[in-house]
């Protein structure tokens, strides 16, 4: 196995970091453009977050797909081919002529995106000791992070540029360096272990980690934290595009770099699983993420600032966490289990709009506040449960 901190490890974990940031990238490029979208195509706000929304969703369908189909076929080749479509697709986006073309093709996109989360932590859970593991997620996510951080800025200054085709040109072109990287440094794979594929035993396997109540317990927190938490970006740029502050593109989207405490959020959370429990680290940066979300209420733009770079700790610190927790708790199919941690997280990405919208419609951002905290009361119990079974496992 990879030991950590050696020469195959770091060529791993930088090669998954680069896939990741491609996807992420590919991903988020178009929400700082949501307000302009909504003004181009004469949409409503809703049918703007739609541009996020599906693609969250067909990412969620193909992770299923992908990551019970890497355990018979492996998973070098899924990431590796799923990325080309993924550039492709963003190429195309800047030829989209019309709203239902730029949906439609995004639709797509999102599926062909799930291909490298889906076992991007499989193949580690394959290759990688118990410590590299924990430590190379870590990264992995910080790498999530930093593709979102760079997808939105890099669309907002493109779009402002040279309107929204521009950036997902821009996005593509990048996307096209990253992924020749990656084929170049990612190693093939040396302790995966095959398994015929039969669709029983795929459903068997999806059944049983459904079973599991501390993957069950993950698969809720992750997928209930990052409704809000995504979503929460989509309404702040309607928020900031309107009086007092009237922001453009290009600042809306440099609004995005505040997923930098995400970036360090998720790089430390490996370290504090080291000397607390994994759930109490769950719990802890759920609770940092509400107390961001307070912060955000305020009326001074670098307030609204420091409370989103708050959130993106706290979020990502618990996300990467419970990503650690169900590697650790499958015994068998990682693959499909990883999947379905995230088929958990991006359906509660694309249902976070419409959870949102009735209260932006009634309070505007308290009402995203309030929204965001009741979510964030229920993860809290449910990472305190899990530290309970957990210790009644162990006992």
């Amino acid at each position: 196995m990879i030991e950590a901190h050696s020469r195959a490890w770091w060529r791993a974990t930088l090669a998954l970091c680069l896939g990741s940031f491609t996807v992420f990238i590919n991903l988020y490029a178009p929400q700082p453009l949501l307000p302009e979208l909504r003004q181009v195509f004469g949409i409503s706000t809703l049918a703007a977050g739609l541009v996020m929304s599906v693609s969250t969703l067909t990412l969620a369908l193909a992770l299923l797909v992908f990551g019970t189909l890497s355990d018979a076929i492996g998973r070098r080749g899924i990431m590796l081919v799923t990325l080309l479509l993924t550039t492709l697709c963003s190429l195309g986006l800047a030829l989209a002529p019309d709203y239902h073309t730029l949906l439609w093709l995004r639709a797509v996109q999102g599926f062909v995106l799930g291909g490298l989360p889906a076992v991007a932590i499989a193949w580690m859970g394959d290759e990688f000791d118990r410590r590299a593991l924990m430590l190379a997620v870590g990264l992995y996510i910080s790498a999530n992070t930093l593709g979102g951080i760079g997808g939105r800025v890099m669309g907002g200054f493109a779009a402002d540029l040279g309107g929204w085709q521009a950036s997902f040109a821009t996005v593509g072109a990048v996307s096209v360096v990253c992924v020749a990287l990656f084929w170049k440094l990612l190693p093939r794979s040396r302790h995966f272990e095959p398994q015929p594929f039969r669709l029983t035993v795929a459903l068997g396997s999806i059944a049983g980690h459904l079973r599991n109540p501390l993957l069950l317990g993950a698969y809720l927190l992750g997928g209930l934290n990052f409704m809000v938490f995504i979503n929460q970006y989509s309404y702040i740029t309607f928020r900031l595009s309107e009086a007092p502050f009237g922001l453009t593109t290009q600042w809306l989207g440099m609004i995005f770099v505040t997923y930098l405490g995400g970036t360090l959020g998720a790089s430390l959370s490996g370290r504090a699983a080291q000397r607390l429990s994994q759930p109490r680290c769950m719990m802890l940066g759920i609770a940092i993420f509400a107390a961001g979300t307070l912060l955000t209420l305020a009326g001074s733009l670098a307030a609204i600032v420091i409370g989103l770079t708050v959130n993106a700790f706290g979020f990502f610190f618990a996300h990467s966490t419970a990503s650690s927790w169900v590697g650790r708790q499958a015994r068998t199919a990682r693959g499909s289990a990883s999947a379905l941690y995230l088929v958990f997280y991006y359906v509660g990405a694309s249902l976070g709009g419409f959870y949102l919208e009735p209260f932006w419609q009634l309070a505007h951002w308290w009402g995203v506040a309030l929204a965001s905290w009741l979510v964030l009361a229920a993860t809290l119990a449910l990472a305190a449960w899990l530290g309970r079974q957990e210790r009644r496992l162990a006992g």
